[in-house]
C-alpha cells in the first residue's frame, strides 16, 4: 500500500517538479557514467606501452570548449600544434578529440589505421540533416557505404560518367562566360560579383546531374510556389549553414535528454523544406520517367539499379550531389580567381601558358594536361583554401596508435587538413599562394591532391575528378578571355564562414575583354 501511494503522489506531481527531482538523478547519473569512462580508459592506457597523447590544457567540467568560441577551429588547432605537436588531445565537455595537423599522422589515419577509425562521428544537426548517414560522404565504412558510393561513381563522378556528362560542363563553361561578356558590354569597368554567376551555373550542373533538367520553379502544397534561387537556399544555402551549426548537448552526452527546441526546431524546419522540395523535384521526374521519356541523370539510375533503397534514401542521394556539386568547386574557383586578380604576374604568366599551348583556339579538357601552370594554380588555391578545411569527424571503435601515441577507443579523430597544409616543416611560407611550389619536382602532385584536399584512402572524395575539371577549365577560361583586377578594397577582404572556407563576401572584381 504504501508503494502504491508512493507511486499515486508522484503521478500527482507537477512537470516541474518532476523535472526538478528527476534532472538532478539523471545528470549524476550521466556524470558517473562519464567517471567510470574515464577511470576505464586510463586503465586501458596504463597497460599500454605506447606513451599517452599530449593534451591541451582545458578547463574541469567544458574541458577546452572556451578556447574554440570562435568558431574557425581549424585555425585554432593548427596554432596549438606549434606548441603540442602535430597530435596532441582535447577536451569538448565530454568528449575526447585527437587532432592531426601534418601529412604524416593524416596519412596514417586515413590509410594504416583506417579500420580503426572508419566510422563517421555525427553532430546532431548533421544526423538529422543527413538522415543519419544516409549519404555516402557521411556514412560508415560499411555494405550501405560501400553500394552507394559504386552508385555514384558509375553515374556521376566516375571516368566514364563524367565523359557523359561532358555536355552539361560545356554547357556551364559557356553560359558562365556568356553572363561575364554580358556584364562587361551592359556595366563596363563596374566590378562584377563572381560568385551570382559561378553559383547560378553550378547550380544548374548539378540540378542535370541529379534529376536530368534544371529548374526555374516548383511548386508544392507544404511551401507553395518556390522560384529557381529559392529551391538553390532551400537546397543548398540554408543546409551548408545549419551543418556547421553547434549543439551545446554534442559536448555532454549524458545531457542530451534536456530539451533544447530553439535549435532543434530550426534544423527540422531546414530539413523539412528540403524533404518537400525534394518530395517535389522526384514526383515531376517521376511523372517523365512514366511517360517513356529516359535521361541521363542519377534518378534514372537509381530507378534502375537502386532497388534496394528507400524513396527517402534516394531522395538523400541525390540532394548529395545537389549540394556538393554546387558548393565545394565554387570555394576553390572563386579563390583562384582572387588570388589571380590580386598577382597580375601568375595572372599573365597562366595568359601566356594557355596562348603556347590554345593559341586562338578556345581552352578545353583535352588541353589541361598540357598546362602544368593551371594545374599549379588549382593544387596550390586548394592547399591554401581546402574548401573542407577539417575532415568530419571519424570514431576510433577500438584502441589503436597514431603518431606513435596511444589512442583509446571512443576518441573523436579530427583530420585538420588546414593544419596539414600550414605546416611549415612540409610548406615554404604555407600563407603565402605560391603555385611554383607545385612546380617544383620534391612535390608528388597526385600525392598531395588527393591525400589533402580530397581525403585518402578508401574514403578519397568521389568528385575530385569533376572538381579539377570544372575549376581549371573555368579558371583557364576566363584568364583567357578576360583581365581580372580586384575592386579597391577587396584584396584585405579574406575573411571565411565559420567551418569552411568559402570567403565570407563575394569576390568583386574588375573584369577587360583581352584583345
Amino acid at each position: 500500500m504504501a508503494l502504491m501511494g508512493a507511486a499515486m503522489e508522484l503521478q500527482e506531481m507537477s512537470m516541474g517538479t518532476a523535472f526538478a527531482v528527476g534532472a538532478p538523478a539523471v545528470a549524476l547519473g550521466g556524470l558517473c557514467l562519464f567517471l567510470i569512462n574515464g577511470y576505464v580508459i586510463e586503465q586501458r592506457r596504463r597497460r599500454s606501452p605506447l606513451p599517452p597523447l599530449p593534451e591541451v590544457p582545458g578547463l574541469p567540467v567544458i574541458g577546452n570548449l572556451l578556447q574554440l568560441k570562435e568558431k574557425k577551429p581549424h585555425m585554432t588547432f593548427a596554432r596549438w600544434a606549434k606548441t603540442y605537436g602535430p597530435i596532441y588531445s582535447i577536451k569538448t565537455g565530454s568528449n575526447t578529440i585527437v587532432v592531426l595537423n601534418n601529412n604524416d599522422v593524416a596519412k596514417e589515419a586515413m590509410v594504416t589505421r583506417f579500420s580503426s577509425i572508419s566510422t563517421r562521428k555525427l553532430t546532431k544537426a548533421l544526423s538529422i540533416l543527413t538522415f543519419n548517414k544516409c549519404m555516402v560522404a557521411t556514412s560508415d565504412y560499411d555494405d550501405f557505404h560501400k553500394t552507394v558510393k559504386r552508385h555514384i561513381l558509375t553515374s556521376v563522378l566516375g571516368p566514364n560518367a563524367q565523359k557523359r556528362h561532358r555536355c552539361h560542363r560545356d554547357t556551364l563553361i559557356a553560359n558562365i562566360v556568356k553572363d561575364f561578356h554580358a556584364h562587361v558590354k551592359d556595366y563596363g569597368l563596374q566590378p562584377v560579383n563572381f560568385r551570382n554567376i559561378f553559383e547560378s551555373e553550378l547550380f544548374g550542373l548539378a540540378m542535370k546531374e541529379a534529376i536530368g533538367s534544371d529548374v526555374e520553379s516548383i511548386y508544392m502544397e507544404e511551401l507553395g510556389k518556390l522560384s529557381r534561387h529559392e529551391i538553390f537556399t532551400v537546397l543548398v544555402k540554408d543546409p551548408m549553414e545549419g551543418a556547421i551549426d553547434v549543439d551545446w548537448r554534442d559536448f555532454f552526452p549524458y545531457l542530451k535528454w534536456i530539451p533544447n527546441r530553439t535549435f532543434e526546431m530550426k534544423i527540422e524546419k531546414m530539413d523539412f523544406r528540403r524533404q518537400a522540395v525534394m518530395k517535389a523535384l522526384i514526383m515531376e521526374q517521376r511523372k517523365r520517367v512514366a511517360s517513356g521519356e529516359e535521361k541521363n541523370s542519377y534518378f534514372d539510375y537509381l530507378l534502375t539499379e537502386g532497388k534496394s533503397l528507400t524513396e527517402k534514401q534516394i531522395a538523400m542521394l541525390l540532394w548529395e550531389v545537389i549540394i556538393e556539386t554546387s558548393d565545394t568547386t565554387l570555394v576553390t574557383s572563386e579563390w583562384a580567381m582572387y588570388e589571380l586578380a590580386k598577382n597580375p604576374k601568375m595572372q599573365d604568366r597562366l595568359y601566356q601558358e594557355i596562348h603556347g599551348v590554345c593559341g586562338s583556339d578556345k581552352i578545353t579538357e583535352e588541353k589541361l594536361c598540357q598546362l602544368p601552370f593551371l594545374s599549379a594554380v588549382f593544387h596550390e588555391t586548394l592547399r591554401k583554401y581546402s574548401p573542407a578545411p577539417v575532415i568530419p569527424l571519424r570514431f576510433a571503435h577500438e584502441d589503436t596508435e597514431l603518431g606513435g601515441y596511444f589512442v583509446p577507443a571512443g576518441s573523436e579523430i579530427v583530420i585538420n587538413i588546414y593544419g596539414c597544409n600550414m605546416d611549415e616543416n612540409q610548406w615554404e611560407t604555407p600563407k603565402e599562394w605560391n603555385p611554383e611550389r607545385f612546380l617544383d619536382k620534391k612535390y608528388d602532385q597526385n600525392d598531395m591532391h588527393k591525400t589533402m584536399a580530397f581525403g585518402g584512402g578508401r574514403r578519397m572524395c568521389a568528385g575530385s575528378l569533376q572538381a579539377m575539371l570544372i575549376a581549371c577549365t573555368s579558371i583557364g577560361r576566363l584568364v583567357q578571355e578576360f583581365e581580372w583586377r580586384l575592386k579597391d578594397g577587396e584584396e584585405e577582404d579574406v575573411d571565411i564562414v565559420g567551418l569552411t572556407t568559402q570567403k565570407l563576401h563575394p569576390m568583386h572584381a574588375i573584369i577587360r575583354l583581352r584583345n
